[in-house]
């Protein structure tokens, strides 16, 4: 797509201040993404990567396979053990987490959702945490090209900005995969958003995509309608691991879910296709 000339190249990296500034609101406005760098410290993303393993201890003790009816995704790690893959509702089950993600340093992103923003610890997904590793039983060693606003079509509603925020736990570079974006894509119309790729089947890399580099502690803000993927690593086993952690941001009526929740109709689509392509949840220890 054409760069305006007020605006920086599409590769910038921000820095993020006590307030979202008119140029990265604009950059924002046209191309769909921002990316800040170093937001979280190095203690901070070993706090993070603790719990997520406490977590994870837990879930698998338990035979957990939902929470608040969303399911849970194990795979296996490169030493052949559970890995779950897809953490829902993080910060209700960690209380340094769900302190973390209210440090006054985030406020300028919650600023830029709402004013009236709050954190959805137990709405839609609550805080969820992606962890990608490739390795045969991998669940998750890559997630093909989609957009967010898949959720608001399985729900009869045209897509509406809904901005996510991830926090990255791993330097990520080209080659260890990475979010892949269509730059733009969130003004595209109905028919673009339902058709103009094969959702979650289509893996092939497009010429106007870019690679979104990060390096451990960076924090991106991308619009939910963009076309994104996340390509496989060209690592394997422990090297290839990515982890981000998304927060959601809401604003309207509070929906709060709890263990008499269903599971929503686009999560079962999603273990369909894993299903397909033959990703198996390992076996786990029965209540």
């Amino acid at each position: 797509m054409t760069m305006p000339l007020d605006l920086p190249p599409v590769t910038t990296r921000f820095q993020l201040g006590p307030e979202i500034t008119e140029e990265q609101k604009r950059f924002l406005d046209h191309y769909g993404f921002l990316h800040f760098e170093r937001v979280a410290t190095a203690a901070e993303i070993a706090m993070i990567a603790a719990e997520l393993d406490r977590i994870q201890a837990t879930w698998i003790a338990e035979g957990r396979r939902f929470v608040f009816g969303i399911p849970l995704f194990y795979g296996k790690d490169p030493d052949g053990k559970p890995f779950l893959q897809r953490f829902a509702f993080t910060s209700v089950f960690s209380d340094a987490v769900r302190q973390f993600v209210r440090d006054p340093r985030f406020e300028p992103v919650r600023k830029l959702i709402g004013a009236d923003a709050r954190i959805g610890d137990a709405e839609k997904d609550g805080v969820v945490v992606n962890r990608y590793v490739n390795v045969p039983g991998s669940a998750y060693p890559r997630l093909g090209w989609h957009t967010d606003g898949l959720r608001d079509i399985f729900y009869g509603r045209m897509p509406v900005q809904m901005l996510n925020i991830g926090l990255h736990l791993d330097d990520c570079t080209a080659d260890n995969g990475g979010l892949r974006i269509l730059p733009g894509s969130h003004t595209q119309g109905f028919w673009d958003t339902c058709f103009r790729k094969l959702y979650f089947l289509s893996h092939a890399a497009d010429p106007n995509e870019i690679v979104v580099e990060t390096n451990a502690g960076d924090l991106t803000v991308h619009d939910g309608r963009l076309w994104h993927r996340v390509a496989r690593s060209t690592r394997a086993g422990w090297p290839s691991l990515r982890r981000s952690m998304y927060v959601p941001y809401l604003t309207g009526p509070f929906e709060p879910k709890s263990d008499a929740s269903a599971t929503p109709p686009y999560h079962h689509l999603g273990r369909l296709i894993r299903w397909t392509k033959g990703a198996r949840a390992p076996q786990l220890p029965q209540k």
